[in-house]
């Protein structure tokens, strides 16, 4: 009777080793989706900007001392005052780089500023700000 019944285990075995060796072999990495980068900027830069508690830790240590290095200008915003509103446009992801960036539109009484923010993708870390590209609008 147990002979009969060890080739039925070691089968079953071999079909969960199968089974559980695909999944793993099949695995990707987890990344954020465009629809997370975007929730996560709408909610980072608020109407008015990031807070203090956003700023302390929803931003890369790299940000951070990049930011640190510009006292007079808010490097979050590419800008020295608060703004009045501000927009995110459309995300774009590149998942092989493992970033994705939206530009951030910043309004005021005068003209409106655009900056590109970047994001991590990286789904097995929280979410921060990766980095920030401010340059003059056309």
């Amino acid at each position: 009777m147990v002979i009969k019944t060890r080739p039925a285990v070691t089968a079953a075995g071999c079909v969960l080793g199968l089974i559980l060796g695909a999944s793993t072999a099949t695995a990707q990495p987890q990344q954020y989706t465009a629809d997370q980068v975007r929730s996560f900027l709408v909610g980072f830069y608020g109407k008015h900007g990031p807070s203090q508690h956003d700023r302390e830790h929803r931003v890369t240590p790299e940000l951070k001392k990049k930011a640190a290095e510009t006292p007079d200008y808010d490097l979050l915003l590419c800008a020295q005052n608060e703004p009045r509103r501000i927009g995110i446009g459309r995300v774009t992801t590149a998942q092989s780089a493992g970033v994705g960036w939206a530009t951030v539109t910043t309004r005021w009484s005068g003209p409106s500023q655009r900056f590109t923010a970047y994001v991590g993708l990286d789904a097995s870390q929280p979410m921060k700000l990766y980095d920030i590209e401010c340059k003059a609008e056309r």
